[in-house]
């Protein structure tokens, strides 16, 4: 009996993993594919990234979204940070309960409700104050903030809670002030959970295509948003090579995140 359930949950494993990453593989696979039909492999070739390098569009795109990424999730951090430290340092205080769940909820909403909310209050803005005149880069970033806010107080407040505040506490009573312990302190025992929600945050930002939707503009157009474009006007090996170059990215920014938050858990 005990070897049937073993079996059963082994393969159920190998099927779900397969459901999974395999038709991720056979994008990857067919992104150096000779031929112009995704699926039919034509022989080995390199010619769809070399054509991807010369399709100015797309490229404008992926530098659009890396500046998204870097900014969105850089303020995120700084944003999030303060957050976690007000939740983990400051005890209980008025308002404390509405706080923290007005930083969490992003990260449990619908993201269509996230974007759709982003558009009404751009367009409620610009209607009272006439800010921001149009949407666009700005306003992705804001919109990618909140979200990404989320994630990263997160992070920040489980690495704070497990720290010991004895050093904190001894910095105070002789006279440290309070910025001070936190750059002094603080800030160095929390840096690898503040990377590692940094690549978390780049890594949401670079994928995100609902709430960049509804947030940008004319002439600001991410790179997942030219993905889907194309994948509305069928699918050539130039956008397969796009999409691996992209999960290249995220992957690498998963492991850098895992590895940080791995070497923070093993330093405690």
């Amino acid at each position: 009996m005990i070897a049937r359930r073993s079996w059963f949950i082994t393969f159920a494993m190998l099927f779900g993993f397969a459901f999974l990453y395999v038709p991720i593989l056979s994008l990857i696979v067919f992104s150096f594919n000779e031929s112009k039909l995704v699926t039919v492999w034509g022989g080995f070739s390199l010619k769809w990234y070399a054509a991807l390098w010369h399709n100015e569009p797309i490229l404008h795109a992926a530098r659009l979204s890396l500046l998204v990424g870097v900014v969105s999730a850089s303020l995120a951090t700084i944003v999030g940070t303060l957050g976690a430290l007000a939740l983990s340092r400051f005890g209980r205080f008025r308002g404390r309960t509405a706080f923290a769940l007005m930083l969490s909820a992003p990260m449990v909403m619908p993201e269509v409700i996230l974007g759709l909310s982003a558009l009404l209050l751009f367009v409620t803005l610009k209607q009272l104050i006439g800010w921001p005149a149009e949407r666009g880069l700005l306003t992705i970033m804001l919109a990618h903030v909140v979200l990404l806010t989320a994630y990263v107080t997160i992070v920040a407040q489980s690495r704070l809670t497990q720290m010991d505040e004895s050093m904190e506490e001894a910095a105070l009573d002789l006279g440290a002030r309070p910025w001070k312990v936190f750059f002094v302190i603080t800030l160095p025992q929390i840096a690898p959970a503040l990377m590692a929600a940094w690549l978390l945050a780049f890594t949401i930002s670079i994928d995100d295509l609902v709430i960049a939707s509804f947030a940008s503009g004319p002439g600001a157009t991410t790179l997942p948003m030219v993905i889907y474009s194309k994948m509305r006007l069928g699918l050539t090996p130039e956008i397969n090579a796009l999409a691996t170059i992209v999960v290249a990215v995220v992957a690498t920014g998963i492991a850098l995140a895992a590895l940080l938050w791995r070497r923070d858990k093993t330093l405690d």
